[in-house]
């Protein structure tokens, strides 16, 4: 965006574990925005808007932060909602903010928001791992994309979370593509290590208008440029690869295609530009498929692309740089996505530790995918 407005100023992650216990989902998001505001240097009292992913109204009525716009996107997507609605003068500091503690007590299946109840879902066992699977084999079969390759993401991303002291998997490592293989299969191709985990925390960011950056204790960072692609309504329906819309440019495999392109459009920049790729990793062929439809490599490409190493930490295509769901954490349905943007913030700032991307500028951030039929894109930036 050409003399942006707004810019993220505050970014925190409260404590993050597979269980939090003594704590509830409205304690964390206390926690996550009192630390956010504190890391940009404001106060409750600056707020007047906010996005939550828990009863926004409610959220608002609690903290006493009316009169205050709300907003209504969650994880990526409440970024650019947030910027535009600085930018639109509906607010001068919005404050967006995602938790779950206490939500996952069933431990014997899946985690409730990778199991959707309704009709044409639960009768077929089609939970989220799945769908995305669907999704997974038809690459394979189309493109002869190998377990290997799989399996070489979700090793990448693990051991990324395995250096992390932050991440709930600290210390797990370090894995290499031969122990996901042998871990249990759960929905062909994915076995156990190829999936996210469950977990407890809570994340905020805090967007503020140009007059409130001199006054905010961090280097701001930008929205660059912003896009999403929906294909329908997520986790109802069995996902298809070919399901189109009426103009059939894109089919649902190539799902963010178009929102990236214009992601890129808006930012006047290409993929060369961008440093590090902070993508959301549900399962280990969702970065595949977003290497894919984002630009970064042709289509059929992205198994040998991993496998060559391009997504390491010091590979020419850093990935998930804090262990993302599979590692870091996975609380909730929106706190995950939302984190994808949070550590795009931190590698612009340099504060990514032993994980830290050198001179990294530009980061793309993603939420979503083809098994969920929906997919969003943030370009981050530390220069307006």
């Amino acid at each position: 965006m050409s003399d942006p407005r707004a810019a993220i100023v505050g970014v925190h992650n409260t404590p993050q574990a597979r269980r939090l216990e003594g704590t509830t989902s409205r304690k964390l998001i206390s926690e996550a925005a009192l630390g956010a505001l504190d890391d940009a240097g404001l106060a409750l009292a600056d707020v007047d808007g906010v996005i939550g992913d828990i009863d926004t109204s409610s959220l608002i009525y609690d903290l006493r932060l009316g009169p205050a716009w709300q907003g209504g996107r969650f994880g990526v997507s409440a970024v650019p909602e947030a910027v535009s609605a600085v930018e639109a003068g509906e607010a001068d500091v919005v404050l967006i903010v995602a938790a779950a503690a206490g939500t996952y007590n069933d431990r014997a299946s899946t985690a409730p928001w990778t199991r959707p109840e309704n009709e044409f879902v639960a009768p077929f066992g089609l939970f989220t791992a799945a769908e995305f699977a669907l999704i997974a084999r038809r690459h394979m079969i189309e493109y002869g994309t190998k377990p290997e390759q799989l399996a070489t993401v979700a090793a990448t991303i693990r051991n990324n979370g395995h250096h992390n002291p932050d991440a709930v998997y600290f210390g797990r490592g370090p894995f290499k593509p031969e122990d996901i293989l042998a871990s249990r299969m759960v929905a062909d191709p994915f076995h156990l290590l190829d999936c996210a985990m469950t977990s407890e925390g809570g994340c905020a960011l805090v967007v503020a208008s140009a007059d409130r950056i001199p006054d905010v204790a961090t280097r701001p960072v930008y929205v660059l440029g912003a896009s999403a692609d929906y294909f329908g309504p997520a986790y109802r329906h069995p996902p298809s690869w070919d399901l189109a819309g009426r103009r059939g440019d894109h089919v649902n495999g190539q799902v963010g295609a178009r929102a990236a392109e214009r992601a890129f459009r808006r930012a006047g920049l290409s993929r060369r530009d961008v440093d590090v790729l902070e993508l959301y990793d549900p399962f280990s062929f969702e970065i595949i498929r977003q290497l894919e439809a984002f630009g970064f490599c042709n289509p059929g490409e992205g198994g040998p692309f991993v496998e060559d190493g391009h997504i390491a930490i010091t590979g020419s295509h850093p990935v998930t740089t804090d262990g993302g769901t599979m590692s870091f954490s996975h609380a909730g349905a929106s706190p995950q996505m939302l984190q994808r943007v949070i550590r795009g913030v931190q590698q612009l700032r340099g504060q990514a530790g032993q994980l830290q991307v050198p001179g990294a500028r530009v980061a793309l951030c993603s939420g979503g995918g083809a098994g969920a039929l929906f997919t969003s894109v943030v370009l981050l930036g530390t220069e307006a």
